[in-house]
């Protein structure tokens, strides 16, 4: 009989359900649309209906265990985008709808946050860059809003952990999701109690603390038949979804891995990482890692979105269908390296990686759709450029290659740039669901069936195109370094 870990995957986009094997094959994989929906308690605000996250969690696991007569769900994990959470009683009410990370409400308070603590100081514990939906300035809004809720709450739980208490009862927090919400010592991964005392909070108003892999319990009776599987199946912490997916990709220490989508979170796991580097608030971000002793350094910015503009700006009538892709990217080919003179600075969104507001430079009667098409994805090939100098004198390490995950890791011409622009080879991985991947090695691991993580990740079948720096790597690193004397 085939041993499986059965993954449920909460993202912002969908829904997931994957049973994975012992080789990294996915078995089956089922997903459901996820989304936003109001918060009727704040006109304006976004909030997760956990409710509705779970029937739609629970209707993909059905659907991915059914053809299970073959196959043993040795283990179950629950892994999710980071910093989100309630504030629940110890009956498993919610007290306050689960804010959002996409809900701006916090905006303000991110940009007063040097009233509760010095903004440097955060940064040189935490190691997080600021963002207005991390944790702290969630929880800072509800205590100067909704002080009721911190009140007759039990726990403040992030949303894993709520659907962990909804499979198993029990009550926990998991270190990686810990480590996104501005609130942990990067040196201790533990909860920082000074900070949550400069924020007027209790050091005990979180779950216990877990490592990944910690066995929690087993399903309930009642879980198990909502999620169509076997009652008392093992149940195992995992987490955030970023750390995950690097891990998923088989990526070794100080190997760095661009998870390219809508957002691109370039990231490497390390040993140490430096805090107090020029200037405090560095782009660099410092999350604790799914092992213990090492973190994970990242850098991020919009990539897919800015791609999707502009299609949706220049390429009209075949923005819907399936030559969309093959259509800019063949246009783009024919222009030269450099785009004719054409260059971008992307910062369409906000929070810019590198402004507020995006540039276009270069534009004559000769430019056509295909040369901002090849500026935009040469001008994130400078992104990634840019990130991994930034990730290396963090991590003082040197890199030799970069692997590429995601959607955007299936386009040819883009891979081909980064390489060029980067000067070392660019790995794309052929690899679906490395989020389920990662968290499925660590839950073989906790069930026995893998002595250790590293042991996990040498049974998973990993494939990847190598593409090495070319013809106009030369002219592009030159326009890199002009390209950056513009923008910074």
């Amino acid at each position: 009989m085939k041993k499986a870990v059965l993954v449920l995957d909460c993202g912002a986009t969908n829904v997931k359900a994957c049973l994975v094997d012992t080789t990294g094959q996915i078995l089956t994989s089922q997903s459901m649309p996820n989304q936003t929906i109001p918060d009727p308690y704040y006109p304006g605000g976004l909030i997760w209906d956990i409710d509705a996250i779970w029937r739609k969690l629970a209707i993909c696991s059905k659907k991915a265990c059914e053809p299970g007569g073959n196959i043993e769900i040795t283990a179950l994990t629950v892994t999710t985008f980071g910093v989100d959470g309630a504030a629940m009683k110890k009956d498993g009410t919610i007290c306050y709808p689960v804010i959002s990370w996409q809900c701006k409400r916090t905006e303000k308070i991110e940009k007063v946050i040097d009233t509760y603590v010095d903004p440097k100081m955060l940064y040189r514990i935490t190691g997080l860059k600021s963002y207005h939906f991390n944790t702290i300035n969630k929880l800072i809004w509800l205590k100067e809003n909704h002080p009721e809720v911190l009140t007759e709450m039990d726990y403040y739980v992030l949303l894993p952990s709520i659907i962990l208490h909804k499979i198993t009862g029990e009550f926990v927090t998991d270190t990686t999701m810990a480590g996104t919400t501005m609130l942990t010592d990067l040196r201790t991964r533990q909860f920082s109690k000074s900070l949550l005392s400069a924020i007027g909070l209790d050091n005990e108003i979180f779950p216990n603390l877990t490592e990944p892999g910690t066995i929690i319990g087993k399903t309930t009776s009642e879980a198990s038949e909502t999620l169509g599987i076997r009652p008392g199946t093992l149940v195992v912490t995992t987490g955030h979804d970023t750390q995950y997916a690097v891990l998923g990709s088989g990526a070794g220490i100080n190997q760095p891995v661009l998870s390219s989508g809508t957002w691109e979170i370039l990231m490497a796991r390390t040993y140490s990482a430096t805090l107090d580097m020029p200037p405090y608030n560095s782009e660099v971000t410092i999350e604790l890692d799914a092992e213990a002793g090492l973190v994970d350094i990242g850098i991020q910015w919009v990539a897919s979105g800015v791609l999707e503009w502009i299609s949706r700006l220049f390429y009209p009538g075949i923005e819907q269908s399936n030559q969309l892709y093959s259509t800019m990217i063949c246009e783009a080919l024919a222009i030269q390296a450099g785009s004719d003179g054409v260059s971008m600075l992307p910062e369409l969104f906000p929070g810019g990686f590198m402004g507020d507001r995006g540039i276009i430079r270069g534009l004559t009667h000769s430019v056509t759709r295909a040369h901002f098409y090849r500026a935009a994805l040469e001008a994130l090939a400078y992104y990634t450029r840019y990130g991994l100098e930034k990730l290396q004198l963090a991590g003082k390490f040197s890199v030799k290659d970069i692997l590429c995950v995601g959607g955007g890791s299936k386009n040819k011409l883009w891979n081909q740039i980064r390489a060029d622009v980067l000067g070392i080879p660019v790995k794309s991985i052929d690899m679906k669901e490395t989020t389920a991947l990662g968290a499925a090695l660590v839950a073989f691991t906790s069930a026995g069936v893998y002595k250790n993580i590293q042991e996990a990740m040498e049974s998973m079948a990993t494939h990847f195109d190598i593409f090495d720096p070319g013809i106009n790597s030369v002219q592009y690193n030159d326009l890199y370094k002009l390209y950056i004397s513009h923008t910074k």
